[in-house]
């Protein structure tokens, strides 16, 4: 089933949970550029420009949702959290539970290399959609569309402390970039039994990534993490 027909749109709509005034723009959002290159002859509009506009409410609603109702985080608490839920795995998981992946236009070559299941182009469809649903409804449909997918899983998070978790992060970075785990080094100990300070290191391969001391080897090693994510992102092109 594709997003070709009427019928295929109200599906969409239906798993959206939203009607649109102006069907054109839910269609322009699920249309990858991909099929509108081999339609070149009808000049049809796709959605590149739209996930520009997505990003950007999409980052406002998100802030707007974690200024409010965390108001005891830090502006960097804030921020890591922001990062981690926009991300594109969190998107592209929101975008398949919404069945997105099934109605997009896509061009033969995309079809053919499974473009429906790719984490790149679903997080890029869901900020199309969610593009087109702040165009036809407002702000004020569009977060509530954006906070029915991602507020469950902002609460989740901080309940459960996981976005702080930067070994699990870097764990998660680590394998999906080089294929190994991190490895980690207790590089010194200072101080009274009773009050040490330990300093971990931590390694990708044989490359040292971060160090960190903590008042346990956990909280070492936590920190090093983190210092490690930052170094890996810093790195990337």
């Amino acid at each position: 089933m594709h997003a070709s027909s009427s019928k295929d749109l109200t599906d969409l709509e239906d798993l959206l949970g939203y009607t649109f005034k102006k069907k054109s723009l839910l269609k322009e959002a699920v249309t990858h550029k991909s099929y509108a290159h081999e339609k070149a002859n009808n000049r049809m509009s796709f959605n590149e420009r739209m996930e520009f506009l997505g990003d950007a409410v999409l980052e406002l609603i998100i802030s707007e949702y974690l200024f409010t109702f965390y108001p005891e985080y830090t502006e960097a608490d804030l921020s890591r959290i922001k990062a981690y839920v926009v991300q594109e795995s969190t998107l592209a998981e929101a975008a398949k539970n919404l069945e997105i992946g099934v109605h997009l236009l896509l061009g033969k070559g995309e079809e053919m290399t499974g473009g429906r299941e790719k984490p790149s182009l679903l997080a890029d469809a869901f900020e199309a959609v969610l593009a087109a649903l702040y165009l036809d409804g407002g702000y004020k449909s569009a977060s509530d569309f954006v906070l029915r997918q991602l507020a469950d899983k902002i609460d989740q998070l901080t309940k459960n402390n996981f976005i702080f978790d930067f070994k699990t992060k870097l764990q998660e970075e680590a394998q999906a970039r080089f294929a190994v785990l991190p490895r980690y080094v207790t590089h010194n100990e200072e101080g009274p039994e009773h009050e040490k300070t330990f300093e971990v290191k931590v390694y990708i391969k044989d490359d040292f990534i971060g160090s960190g001391k903590g008042k346990t080897k956990k909280a070492a090693a936590q920190k090093a993490a983190e210092q490690g994510l930052n170094k890996i992102n810093e790195d990337s092109p």
